[in-house]
């Protein structure tokens, strides 16, 4: 089995990156297409990427509580997903208060903590230098954003403009830590698995908004209104599938390898 998996991915390594790109397309439309015929129920799906997430977190707490280091973990990407999760939190409390209240609560307890561990007790292990990408350049610019692309929902205007950032954070909060990673290029087990998590999340959720979108308008307006913004959404999700697009792909290589860290080349991000 794991041979067959082996020679796959050495196949798809000797084609162009064109080719590799409509390779791993297709495979993600028919993943697609396989959820859209399995699961009836595909809010299911939405619920599933939040738990792949919190799953992902639990990678990073045995990084931390087990080897006391957190060397290779972006701070920066941390304290973005605590801003975004924050904002999402506050936002289905006043808008939408159901059981993904619950699970962002419980994956933004986590995260607070893993930000607290590498600010206080792990301070000495952790690379600022590496981690250099200002939050700045990206807060401002998706804050911009949201105000110019919001839901049209009857909440107050800055509840759904608050909604629309967090949303536009999520789509790149991980660029400091893929930016970190391309350059220590080796990436230990536990971060590795933490980032995979979060291409993975980033899969479900996208094909969530794509099966949403299968299903009928009717789902996007009553949950996000309508003009602009739906789409607004599903590119925010299809960038955040792209951005970990390349990062997963070496993990599977580096898996089907029987590797125990990920080896990236240059110019991954």
């Amino acid at each position: 089995m794991q041979a067959g998996w082996l020679n796959a991915i050495h196949y798809l390594c000797a084609r162009t990156s064109s080719e590799q790109t409509v390779v791993i397309a297709f495979c993600c439309m028919t993943l697609v297409l396989f959820l859209y015929a399995a699961i009836e129920d595909h809010d299911s799906i939405f619920i599933l990427a939040e738990t792949v997430h919190f799953s992902g977190i639990g990678c990073l707490a045995c990084k931390l509580i087990g080897e006391r280091d957190c060397n290779c973990l972006s701070l920066k990407t941390q304290e973005l997903t605590a801003i975004f999760l924050a904002v999402r939190l506050y936002c289905s409390f006043v808008m939408e208060y159901d059981i993904h209240t619950f699970l962002d609560l419980m994956t933004l307890a986590a995260t607070v903590w893993v930000v607290y561990t590498m600010r206080t007790t792990l301070r000495k292990t952790y690379n600022d230098q590496l981690d250099d990408l200002h939050v700045v350049y990206i807060l401002v610019p998706c804050s911009l954003a949201a105000v110019l692309a919001h839901p049209t929902t009857s909440h107050a205007c800055i509840n759904r403009i608050l909604w629309a950032a967090c949303v536009y954070i999520e789509a790149i909060s991980v660029l400091p830590q893929l930016r970190l990673m391309q350059k220590v290029k080796t990436v230990e087990r536990f971060t590795a698995n933490y980032v995979f998590a979060l291409g993975v999340a980033r899969f479900l959720s996208c094909a969530h908004w794509v099966l949403q979108m299968f299903d009928g308008q009717s789902y996007l307006s009553t949950a996000v209104g309508s003009g602009l913004w739906p789409m607004m959404v599903l590119l925010s999700e299809i960038v955040q599938t792209f951005i970990l697009a390349d990062f997963c792909y070496y993990y599977i290589l580096s898996f089907a390898e029987g590797s125990r860290v990920v080896r990236l080349p240059a110019g991954i991000v």
